[in-house]
Formats: C-alpha cells, structure tokens, sequence
C-alpha cells in the first residue's frame, strides 16, 4: 500500500473558489437482466442530467443475498459506442465477451470493456458468491472513437492508505495515483474511497472536470452538506476541492468524473449512437444475428461504419441463450447531453 499523506496547504494552487454544495440525484429501482432479474438502482441518467463527463450511466446493486435475489444472471447482449465499467465491494461476476475476454472481477480491481463499433457480452454471479454488492457505469465514446475494435482490459490498482482512508483509483489520476487503464474518450476519473468513522479527507480536483459521488454506505458530509446513501451527487465544473468527512458511521463512496463530452448522444437499451436512425439499425443486426428478426447481411461483410458481419459476433457455443433487443419505441429518439 502507499500512504495518502494529503493536506489541504500542500494540494491548492492558485485561486481556489468556495466548494459549492452538491446537487443530489435520487436513485430509482429497475429490473436487470430479463427473467429472473435482480433489482438496480439507477442514478444516471437522469431526466434532469443525462451526463457527468463521458459517463452517461450508473447502477449500484446490493448487497443481495443471493440465495434470495439469484445472484446477477445477465445473458449474452450487445452494446455500441460505450464502454461498461464493473466495481465490486463483494462478491464476484464472471465475465465473457465476444473480443475473447473470459475474466472475473472481484473486489479491489476493474473490468473495463469498450464496446466500440460492437460487442456482445454476459455477466453472471460466480458460484462461491454468497453476497452480491457494486456498481456498474456506463461512458459513452466519442465520435473520434466510437467505431473503434471492442477491447477489454482487467486492473488491479494499488490501495493508497491515509489516516482513516483508503483510496483506489481505477481510472484516470487522482491523489498521485494514476491508472494505466487506456479509455479512449476525453480524460475520466474513477475511484473508490473509504473513510473510518470521523476521519476526514480533501482531495484536490482537476478544474476541467464535472464530478460525481456516490454514497454507498455510511454516515457523509460533501463540502459541508450531507449526502444521502444510494444518492448521487453531482459537482459542476471549476470544483478544485473535495471535502470529504465521515460521521458516526464508516464511508463508502465511489468518485466519478470527466471532461464533459461536448457531444449529443442517443442511448436506447444498451446502444449509444448518435441518431436514432443508427440505433434502429444496431437494434436490426443484434435480432438477426441472434435469429429473432431476419435481415440481409451487409455488402461485402462489412458495415457502414466499418464494422465486421457479424457486429457483435463471434461467441462461444453452448452459453445461455441471448436476450433479444426490446420492441423500438413508438416515438423518434432524441439526441441528448
């Protein structure tokens, strides 16, 4: 481990403008994963914020017994334009992609999976998991990007320990600490903080940024103000501290941000596109592969975009049956962000 010896003299630079207190985003409960489906909560997007940086989705399960819940059963399904990123607190998910990635991820390390131009996946709770605890986002690619070969990555940072803190920092730069992760979008921030009961931490932000913090557990107070648990709360731009105490009881947060994407996204089921003409069409080749919905494959076995035939294919046989992709809404997909 690396200590975190962080003071608030030695972090500031220049002006440093008052902390302004958060905007807090409730979470809503949603069904995952078809028959069977364990229940989220879901705190991005939102009608009122569709974005923090890139990220543009966020889930936090649990904790779930699963001899109760039946665990995370997410069958093969596709995704476009995104990359999904898999933090637990407890537990652990099998994970299996159709880039050829076949990996776990357990408490302490990230599974970053960039879909790019397209990739299927499943995720399913491991045998010996007898609690079920984390969080799944979402961040969308830019257009620079977003047609890119799916890739997958799998990191485990080092913990970096203060006086009552522990801080893991699983993508972009924080506290000194700086992941190798590659995410191919404009610079993103991902990490874990726990604080003991009382103690306190302030941590220097990069001005550039949006950011966000959710509670998961315990007893915090965000730059004067308290916070929530399962909420999500959300810090503008030209924030350069963070503010951190814990009350009586421990903390739990995960800390989120980014550079804001600048672009207009369409994001329907698990597809992120610019029009809603494109997801139409993402929606069409994911139902044919998969033999739902019949249609002609492109010319010369490449798409548009450059993307091969199948798009979210090849997949090792003899893996639970897919989803299929849900009926398209009656009404025009609008850009949003």
């Amino acid at each position: 481990m690396t200590n975190l010896d962080v003071h608030p003299q030695e972090m500031l630079c220049g002006e440093n403008p008052a902390p302004v207190t958060a905007e807090l985003l409730a979470p809503r409960d949603v069904p995952l994963g078809g028959p069977r489906a364990m229940t989220v909560r879901r705190t991005l997007p939102q009608r009122q914020r569709s974005l923090i940086g890139s990220w543009c989705f966020l889930d936090h399960y649990g904790p779930d017994p699963v001899s109760d819940s039946g665990g995370m059963r997410v069958a093969r399904h596709p995704h476009t334009g995104l990359a999904t990123v898999s933090l637990l607190f407890t537990g652990g998910i099998s994970h299996l992609d159709s880039s050829g990635a076949d990996t776990l991820v357990r408490p302490g390390a990230v599974n970053l999976m960039i879909a790019g131009r397209g990739i299927s996946h499943q995720e399913f709770s491991t045998p010996d998991t007898s609690l079920l605890h984390g969080v799944q986002l979402w961040y969308a690619l830019p257009d620079a990007t977003r047609n890119m070969p799916p890739t997958f990555e799998h990191y485990e940072p080092e913990p970096i320990t203060g006086n009552g803190t522990v801080l893991r920092v699983f993508v972009g730069s924080l506290a000194g600490s700086t992941s190798p992760v590659e995410t191919y979008t404009p610079p993103l921030l991902a990490a874990e903080v726990n604080l003991e009961s009382g103690a306190q931490l302030e941590l220097q932000l990069d001005p550039a940024f949006e950011h966000g913090v959710l509670l998961d557990t315990g007893d915090l107070t965000l730059n004067g103000s308290p916070v929530a648990v399962n909420h999500l709360a959300y810090l503008p731009i030209g924030q350069r501290t963070l503010r951190m105490e814990a009350g009586e009881d421990p903390v739990r947060l995960i800390l989120i941000g980014g550079e804001p994407l600048g672009e207009r996204i369409v994001m329907w089921w698990n597809f992120v596109g610019r029009s809603h003409e494109e997801v139409v069409a993402y929606r069409a080749a994911w139902q044919a592969e998969i033999g739902m919905e019949p249609a002609s494959a492109p010319a010369n076995g490449t798409y548009d975009d450059g993307a091969p035939y199948p798009r979210f294919g090849p997949y090792p046989a003899e893996q639970p049956a897919p989803l299929p992709a849900p009926t398209m809404p009656a009404v025009q997909l609008r850009p949003r962000g």
